[in-house]
């Protein structure tokens, strides 16, 4: 049983899938209740003390309730880069569970990946959803191509890779209306983030959809300043 990846759907990551059991019936009820927040950011955000994501990061706080994402970001879109299953062999014998990696993005300029593991392939998907709006990162979009230099954010300020498991991607800032020359899923996750122009190298074992779509993250985060840059 497999899920098509790249899959882009609105808000929730309400994609095609199968439905039904007990962890739907209890994500249902979850989602028909109205949303507490159990932080301080979350009831800032709840009273509309703060009115956006640029505030949250300016301040150096970190979103712990994807709730709060969503209600200052509902354009977001989320992309399913991979669903697998993983099998673990426990004393009452073999587990097996769907395990996602789904990436959500404005095309704007903010951008996050997550994973999560769940018993049915819906419950994997919501969880790694959530996971991704946790992981929310502001991207710096800008022109660094020396071709261009427009001035336009249409694509990143300068040359930036980045690593996730045994691959690694590189992004090379692009002219204007060159487009993303990169394979599909790093042109989704790049599209995503709102980067329309750039040139990309991928290395490692590029197979593995997950390690992809860490690198791309890896990359725009230090793109910011957040992380070491190599």
């Amino acid at each position: 049983m497999s899920q098509p990846a790249g899959q882009t759907v609105q808000g929730r990551g309400a994609t095609s899938r199968p439905s039904g059991g007990r962890e739907d019936r209890r994500r249902d009820r979850e989602e028909a209740q109205p949303w507490t927040p159990k932080t301080r950011l979350g009831v800032l955000v709840s009273t509309g003390k703060i009115t956006s994501l640029e505030e949250i990061f300016e301040s150096g706080q970190r979103i712990k309730e994807s709730e709060i994402a969503r209600m200052l970001a509902p354009d977001l879109k989320s992309n399913v880069v991979s669903v697998g299953i993983v099998q673990k062999q426990t004393d009452a014998g073999e587990v097996t569970k769907f395990a996602a990696v789904v990436a959500v993005g404005n095309e704007a300029g903010w951008f996050g990946v997550g994973r999560g593991k769940a018993v049915q392939m819906r419950g994997a998907i919501d969880k790694a959803t959530n996971d991704a709006y946790l992981n929310l990162i502001p991207v710096k979009l800008g022109c660094g191509s020396w071709e261009c230099r427009c001035g336009k954010q249409h694509s990143i300020p300068f040359r930036i890779s980045g690593k996730g498991g045994s691959v690694r991607v590189e992004l090379i800032p692009g002219p204007r209306g060159l487009g993303l020359v990169a394979g599909e899923t790093v042109r989704n996750l790049l599209t995503l983030a709102g980067v329309k122009d750039a040139w990309t190298r991928t290395y490692g074992s590029t197979s593995t959809m997950s390690s992809i779509a860490n690198a791309v993250y890896d990359a725009l985060k230090k793109i910011h300043g957040i992380g070491v840059v190599h």
